[in-house]
């Protein structure tokens, strides 16, 4: 049996309908968390298969900064307060050299994981530094540490919410809030679907234990980063590289 060491707490986990972000959500509300989910399609979700019942579910676009704030301000209204936030929401892209990259598309990939991490996080700070305790986790990649040939624009992207992390860290360091991120190798998810065999073979061939990571072994990193046991440490970028980026 999970240990519910997040009981009374509120989580908002972005992208949080399918995929890894799901399975985050999932572990969080095993341990007694209360579930708020934004993803762009809400209408797939199910209650049966994910195995709890958000206590607000949104159609939020984070790439608006509109849409973010009315969402929080609907969340608010539901919740009262909230502790955590998993800026999760993300797209691959299409996997081509920059030179052939389209420019609506790099625009639209850092609209999403980059720019979405910015809108949601400023959305909810106040509320957190008033609380005098938060705790936020930015989902990043290891592709954001190394680059990778043929996905530039999530590359970019992924390095921008490291960086970012690190900054927003120490701006906060004495209010009370945590802020880090993960930065996992490829997992198993729908997002596969947008990549060509070859990238995906490549991809799998780096990673030292030679297997794809699992949704549920993200989610356990996280449930212990956004508890109270995490205290002592901001700004960190978790790796789940199996062996790949050791540094």
């Amino acid at each position: 049996m999970v240990e519910k060491k997040l009981e009374g707490q509120t989580a908002i986990v972005t992208g949080g309908v399918r995929g890894i972000g799901l399975g985050i959500a999932r572990r969080l509300a095993s341990e007694g968390c209360k579930i708020v989910i934004w993803d762009q399609d809400i209408s797939v979700f199910d209650v049966d298969r994910a195995g709890f019942k958000p206590i607000d579910l949104q159609s939020v676009d984070v790439s608006n900064f509109h849409s973010v704030n009315e969402a929080f301000a609907a969340t608010l209204q539901k919740t009262q307060t909230l502790q955590i936030l998993v800026n999760n929401a993300g797209i691959n892209g299409p996997v081509l050299p920059v030179m052939d990259y389209p420019e609506e598309q790099w625009n639209r990939v850092l609209a999403v994981n980059l720019n979405g991490v910015f809108h949601c996080t400023k959305a909810v700070l106040s509320t957190m530094k008033k609380a005098g305790y938060g705790r936020i986790v930015n989902v990043a990649s290891a592709a954001g540490k190394e680059g990778v040939p043929g996905i530039a624009a999530y590359a970019a992207s992924k390095h921008g919410v490291i960086g970012f992390t690190k900054s927003l860290s120490r701006e906060l360091a004495e209010t009370g809030i945590l802020v880090n991120c993960i930065a996992p190798v490829m997992t198993e998810t729908d997002l596969l679907k947008e990549m060509t065999a070859e990238h995906i073979s490549a991809s799998k061939a780096k990673i030292p234990m030679g297997r794809f990571l699992q949704i549920p072994e993200i989610a356990a990193m996280v449930a212990w980063i956004v508890s109270p046991e995490c205290s002592f440490t901001t700004g960190f970028t978790f790796d789940l590289s199996g062996g790949r980026a050791n540094y």
